[in-house]
């Protein structure tokens, strides 16, 4: 039989405890996205004033800067899905405090102080929830498990906003909304609850600040993840063109409110369309070319779309960012877990949640500053272009990314560099 004759697509959907956390993981961010949309929608009303809502991702954000070391430690000395469960606690208890802070109107300051409380909890989060994947599947259905929770995730990306919108619009009550959320978090807690992983986790040696620091220099040592990790980074540093869909709707492309929400989809719809493809086809076997050839493909698309004026062409060419950014994220995170010893996984997805996380930020940041200096459409190519010189560069810098073959074949619990 052929490769793609002996691969079961649905290999880690056949396990139980992945099936709880796939679901679970999608319920709960479609809960965030929902809680994001209302939060912005309340602070404007209370506040009309745009610093406001700057407030919200700060508080949100400035909890995985300055928990990062910690976070790592914790999720590699303690039962990583033990993290989980009291991190979606903290989520869903945090949601209750918006929930009566908004029913009784309380001071805008300590919403800010629960969005702190909720951002950090996301910290410890998000990457023991990383780190505890490899251990739901075989090691043969990891890239696939990565493949379907990232669909899951981009679904819920699209579907939760639009959710969160309807709740309010017809409830008018941010409350309810929060409440939604917080049973959502508690839902995925639910399902968590009963599950047992297939390998338990290796507690971390030490306590010491030379242990906690481990991560940071396993990425820095391990130079094909370390060019893995900078190739997402300034893709979405130089790519960052969501944050001025709203100007390319209503000046370039005049295609209104509807036409932005579609644009605002383009790349998430892209993104599932890419990963359900990804789980249906035999792990890859150029990982290293194929990475390069996709974020080429994001920075092509991404300049595409800006010197676009047909809705049509900017709405296929967010749609390719989106599944190029998929590939990337696939290849990204199996080969942080899969080639990571498992002592370390969780130090290195604190230190990989830490880079593209402040990559978002900054990206917002860089095309919204090039755009207020030159031009929307200049920002938005010069990123592309940017986008394109990092492939080459590190394509230059790091030549074992070139040569990296199979996922699939990484050792579970080896820390070589392929």
């Amino acid at each position: 039989m052929s490769e793609a004759g002996r691969h079961d697509p649905y290999r880690a959907l056949r396990e139980a405890g992945f099936r709880r956390y796939l679901v679970g993981n999608l319920i709960g961010t479609l809960g965030l996205q929902m809680q994001a949309v209302a939060v912005g929608w309340e602070l404007y009303e209370r506040t009309h004033s745009a610093l406001a809502l700057g407030f919200t991702g700060l508080a949100q954000f400035l909890p995985m800067v300055l928990f990062f070391l910690p976070v790592g430690h914790v999720v590699d000395r303690f039962d990583r899905r033990g993290v989980v469960l009291a991190s979606l606690a903290a989520v869903s208890l945090a949601a209750i405090g918006l929930a009566a802070l908004s029913a009784l109107r309380g001071p805008v300051p300590l919403m800010y102080g629960l969005l702190f409380l909720s951002g950090t909890a996301r910290a410890f989060l998000g990457p023991a929830k990383g780190a505890l994947l490899p251990a739901l599947v075989p090691a043969g259905a990891f890239e696939s498990a990565v493949a379907w929770n990232s669909g899951a995730w981009q679904l819920a990306e699209v579907v939760g906003p639009a959710v969160g919108g309807a709740l309010l619009a017809v409830s008018r009550r941010p409350a309810l909304v929060y409440l939604a959320h917080a049973v959502l978090a508690a839902s995925f807690l639910a399902l968590l609850w009963g599950v047992e992983p297939r390998r338990r986790s290796t507690p971390a040696a030490t306590r010491s600040l030379d242990s906690v620091l481990e991560g940071a220099r396993y990425v820095w040592r391990t130079k094909i993840l370390l060019a893995a990790i900078t190739l997402d980074l300034f893709a979405v540093l130089f790519g960052g063109a969501a944050v001025l869909l709203p100007v390319y709707a209503k000046d370039i492309l005049q295609v209104g409110p509807a036409g932005l929400g579609w644009l605002l989809a383009a790349q998430s719809i892209g993104a599932v369309a890419m990963t359900v493809l990804l789980a249906h086809r035999p792990p890859l076997r150029h990982a290293g070319p194929v990475l390069l050839r996709a974020v080429t493909l994001f920075g092509v698309a991404t300049i595409v779309f800006g010197l676009s004026r047909s809705y049509l062409l900017s709405f296929v060419a967010l749609a390719i960012a989106g599944g190029a950014d998929s590939v990337s994220v696939v290849v990204r995170m199996t080969l942080s877990q899969l080639g990571t010893p498992d002592a370390l996984r969780g130090r290195v997805s604190a230190v990989n949640s830490l880079f593209i996380g402040t990559s978002n930020e900054l990206g917002n940041f860089e095309s919204g500053a090039l755009a207020a200096l030159a031009s929307p459409v200049v920002s938005v190519v010069a990123g592309g272009i940017g986008t394109i010189v990092t492939v080459i560069a590190v394509a230059l810098k790091w030549p074992a990314v070139r040569r990296l073959g199979r996922l699939d074949a990484l050792p579970m619990d080896s820390g070589a560099s392929p």
